[in-house]
């Protein structure tokens, strides 16, 4: 741990880390790009989730919807990494010790884990599934467990101001 806290203690002395705990604006201009990052993230997975759930879009294969979906939410994603990045420059000390912060990024891990074993088995029966009325089992309980972590990692990230 001691190894860590040396690291983030590096952090926080950068010219970033700096600048964006020391500036009375940067800090909530940087946090404000994360809320509309954390939107534009939200809303992108959240379609298709919902789309898997059979409860929006219905009429759009799933296979469109997350063609056209997923390169929005890997720029909304790029932009919660770089202003979450900056956030976390700022106060690095203070946020790994945050239990808030630490299951945060836990569930982000977990989302991620869970994008990859979804994509990689869906993918080559996502379009017998543009054919069928209700989609399988499976594809539907990967979709309700992708917005449950998704709105743990929302969760986790409004607590860390507030532990």
């Amino acid at each position: 741990m001691s190894g860590i806290l040396a690291f983030c203690r590096w952090l926080e002395q950068t010219p970033p880390g700096a600048a964006v705990r020391e500036s009375l604006w940067l800090f909530p201009a940087v946090e404000t790009l994360h809320l509309l990052g954390m939107t534009a993230l939200m809303g992108t997975i959240a379609t298709v989730d919902f789309r898997l759930l059979g409860c929006a879009m219905r009429r759009t294969p799933v296979s469109v919807l997350a063609r056209c979906l997923l390169p929005w939410a890997w720029a909304a994603f790029a932009i919660q990494v770089l202003t979450g990045g900056l956030l976390f420059s700022s106060e690095a000390v203070k946020m790994v010790a945050n239990p808030a912060f630490r299951l945060k990024m836990f569930l982000i891990a977990l989302a991620g884990l869970h994008a990859l074993v979804f994509h990689l088995a869906a993918r080559r029966r996502m379009a017998s599934w543009d054919e069928r009325g209700n989609l399988p089992l499976a594809a539907r309980c990967a979709g309700l467990v992708s917005i449950l972590i998704w709105v743990g990692v929302v969760a986790a990230g409004r607590w860390i101001g507030f532990i």
